[in-house]
């Protein structure tokens, strides 16, 4: 599967329009599978099924075959579902990916029952002159019934085509046509419209709408009258949305639409449907109706127990660790993409980062990062989209989406609106073989801010002291929060040359790198305050210590202040609840650690 992306608006074009239960089949690689999957778990849609198959399984099946198709050995898959699917599914509907949906697939499904006794392949005539081999001069293309068939949209009657022993009977078709083809041009679609050519019987055409072709040399204007008649668009060509014909601008739009639809809205309960329970959905059925509608911090508490849908990989992300490997793991919304490529050119080692995003705005990154000369071609950075529900920034949420699909054995937990030092990566690498693998350490990067828009970043630690005392930069919220950093002791950080030990105190917050099975982020912390003390403090109560490093530091970006920091700072009830939210997390941290954590609530009563 090349892209869980396009899958994803194909899935939203059906569910809006479906009014039956659902069970999607899906044939994929290891990455895809877990992409897919984490999505499908997250999304919650009622009344849907997900089922997967390997496809490395397959690809013996079919990587016998020649292919000069762009979809590689994928573009053969179609050939092995009897084989590959249950053996008691008797019917499924096979789409390609880049297609959309314009009505119910009910209907679709329904023709099933147009079958005569014989007909086991449902296929809508191909729109195209590519069979008829006059598109060009020498253009020889496989035999075909006619104008052949495409298979994109294919009704497959699985039970009848396993009585004929389908396997045999298309290994045997290609085996004979590849004897003067030498290749399938377009994959699968060759094989079963050679196979048809010998067996014309078996098929049953399908009206055109339900696979209306726009690749460059169809003719799928003569298919319709009107597009209120179309069902089933299919976006066929490397070319996508630049396709010749009078309608473009309506299909672009349709697909458009899905592409940037809020994929919450498909969480709806369908109408004369009732779902059937998952113990995820009566887990956090139940989760809420323990809820008191009169707590003041309802509102907080609903957020911990949302599901987010959660898309991983969004981008290609290609890297092989080594032993002493370190992740930058930050999380971003919007308002911060314009720090992605300033970080890239920082650090230039594997990033882990959770983007909060509506499906609009995950659109919007997608052009952006494509469009990005130093982004596209960074292939280390793993891309995962939170995306948006509920009226709180899940941050802890999201900062952990980033941490569990780091796959380095260290990380070091950032934020994106700061800048490591320039070969930060390569000096953590070395440090991180300090023992680091056999004993809790937190290894602090001591940071600094600067107020100005435009800085001359310093080359070293010497030109950073130098900036210092210049007033060109600060200790990070020397203005207004001293007691975040202050324990990283600068003063002494200006003349260490090795690690030292510093202790905890009360709303330390530094950030640090650490193994990568280090405690995770407690997500009752939403919006502003409290996300990463809470953090800091698990550490310390599992007895991590703390080392800061002497030569190593970050700058804090300038920037405009977040809307949690704008409405932490105005509304009272939101300090009140975050009050609250700290209490019951210090009665947790003590019944989890005991006696350890005693000191926390000590500090919190020094308050």
């Amino acid at each position: 599967m090349h892209s869980p992306r396009d899958v994803v608006t194909l899935v939203k074009s059906i569910l809006f329009h479906r009014r039956n239960p659902l069970h999607f089949h899906f044939i994929t690689d290891t990455v895809a599978h877990r992409i897919l999957s984490t999505l499908f778990q997250s999304w919650m849609v009622p009344s849907v099924q997900v089922s997967f198959y390997d496809a490395d399984e397959l690809k013996s099946e079919v990587s016998w075959i020649p292919n000069k198709h762009y979809s590689g050995i994928y573009g053969l898959m179609k050939l092995t579902l009897t084989k590959a699917l249950p053996s008691n599914l008797s019917k499924v509907i096979v789409l390609d990916t880049d297609i959309t949906f314009a009505t119910d697939i009910a209907e679709l499904w329904g023709i099933f029952q147009k079958f005569t006794d014989k007909q086991v392949i449902g296929l809508v005539e191909n729109q195209s002159d590519w069979y008829l081999g006059n598109l060009w001069k020498n253009h020889k293309p496989w035999p075909a019934l006619g104008r052949g068939f495409n298979t994109g949209v294919i009704l497959l009657y699985l039970e009848r085509l396993r009585r004929l022993r389908w396997e045999q009977m298309w290994r045997l078709t290609a085996e004979r046509e590849l004897m003067s083809m030498l290749s399938t041009s377009l994959a699968d679609q060759d094989i079963f419209n050679a196979f048809i050519k010998q067996n014309p019987v078996l098929v049953h055409q399908l009206p055109c709408f339900w696979n209306v072709q726009l690749s460059d040399h169809t003719r799928s204007e003569q298919c319709y009258t009107e597009v209120s008649d179309l069902k089933v668009i299919h976006w066929n060509s490397p070319k996508k949305l630049r396709v010749k014909n009078k309608h473009v601008e309506f299909f672009r739009n349709l697909y458009l639409t899905f592409l940037e639809y809020d994929g919450n809205l498909l969480r709806r309960e369908l109408f004369g449907c009732p779902s059937q329970a998952t113990p995820e959905s009566i887990r956090l059925q139940t989760s809420l109706e323990d809820l008191d509608e009169d707590d003041q911090c309802y509102d907080f508490r609903r957020e911990r127990i949302t599901v987010h849908r959660v898309h991983l990989y969004f981008l290609q992300y290609e890297y092989t660790p080594t032993e002493d490997d370190v992740t930058l793991v930050a999380q971003l919304s919007m308002d911060r993409l314009q720090m992605l490529e300033a970080i890239c050119k920082h650090w230039e080692g594997p990033i882990s980062l959770a983007l909060y995003m509506s499906d609009a705005e995950a659109q919007q990154f997608l052009r952006y990062a494509q469009a990005s000369e130093v982004l596209k071609n960074r292939k280390n950075v793993g891309y995962h989209v939170v995306y948006k529900e509920g009226q709180f920034y899940p941050v802890n949420l999201v900062r952990n989406v980033a941490l569990r699909n780091a796959n380095t054995p260290y990380v070091f937990l950032a934020d994106v609106d700061f800048l490591p030092m320039y070969g930060l990566y390569d000096y953590l690498r070395a440090v991180v073989q300090l023992d680091m693998a056999h004993t809790k350490k937190a290894l602090v990067v001591p940071a600094f801010e600067t107020l100005r828009y435009r800085l001359s970043f310093p080359k070293s630690k010497a030109e950073l002291l130098s900036m210092l005392d210049m007033g060109t930069l600060y200790t990070f919220r020397y203005h207004v929060w001293t007691k975040g950093h202050a324990p990283t002791n600068y003063a002494k950080w200006r003349t260490a040359t090795t690690p030292y030990k510093v202790e905890w105190e009360s709303d330390f917050e530094p950030y640090v790198v650490v193994r990568r099975d280090c405690p995770e982020y407690d997500q009752r912390f939403v919006g502003f305050g409290w996300n990463k003390v809470s953090h800091i403090m698990e550490l310390d109560a599992q007895e991590y210590d703390l080392m800061v490093l002497p030569n190593a530091f970050m700058i804090h970006m300038p920037h405009a202040p977040s809307f949690d920091i704008s409405k932490f700072r105005s509304s009272p009830s939101y300090r009140n609840c975050l009050g609250t939210l700290k209490d019951e997390f210090h009665q947790d941290l003590s019944r989890k650690y005991g006696s350890s954590a005693l000191k926390y609530l000590t500090a919190q009563r020094n308050i």
